[in-house]
């Protein structure tokens, strides 16, 4: 079940041919798919995560789709170098669903910080609440006052919120 929609969402990102994004916790890839369609074809997506069987399954839809410039990367998004890539050389990050599940937040910024160009954009969606058993437990939620907290104290500025759809909250920030 799904409550946003990635292909609307990230018309908020105004995506363009030769962007270099990053799926941070790119879970099963929706993200990552409908990125690579707007960055293409000189653009790349790169779909961070910890868990192999998802990225071979977002590597196997993106073959299934006739995608190619989707590079799949196991690593550790809450550490600094743990994504293996390349100092300042993403353009966009993404990260959907995500700061709810990380244990070491700090890391994750650090690590943003240090991919993103100067200039970059993150954008973050996460959950408002836990209902019916959906989502994360609610001492596991992090509101939209707290990932604002988090980012600006470390000097991303806020571009632009909006509505990505039902039990979520978007914000897009600006890397300085």
């Amino acid at each position: 079940m799904s409550f946003t929609d990635p292909v609307k969402n990230l018309k908020n990102l105004n995506l363009h041919d030769g962007l270099i994004v990053a799926d941070m916790g790119a879970g099963s890839g929706a993200y990552t798919l409908a990125a690579a369609t707007h960055v293409e074809p000189g653009g790349r997506v790169y779909a961070l995560d910890v868990q192999q069987d998802l990225l071979a399954r977002i590597k196997n839809n993106a073959q299934a789709h006739k995608i190619t410039n989707i590079e799949v990367v196991h690593g550790d998004i809450e550490s600094v170098g743990g994504t293996r890539l390349k100092e300042k050389s993403i353009d966009v990050a993404i990260v959907s669903n995500v700061l709810f599940q990380l244990e070491d937040k700090d890391g994750f910024i650090q690590e943003l910080q240090r991919i993103l160009k100067s200039g970059g954009r993150v954008m973050v969606i996460d959950w408002t609440e836990s209902f019916g058993g959906l989502g994360p437990h609610q001492d596991h939620i992090v509101t939209e006052e707290s990932a604002k907290n988090l980012f600006e104290k470390a000097g991303f500025t806020l571009l632009n919120s909006f509505d990505p759809g039902d039990h979520h909250y978007a914000l897009i920030y600006k890397m300085p």
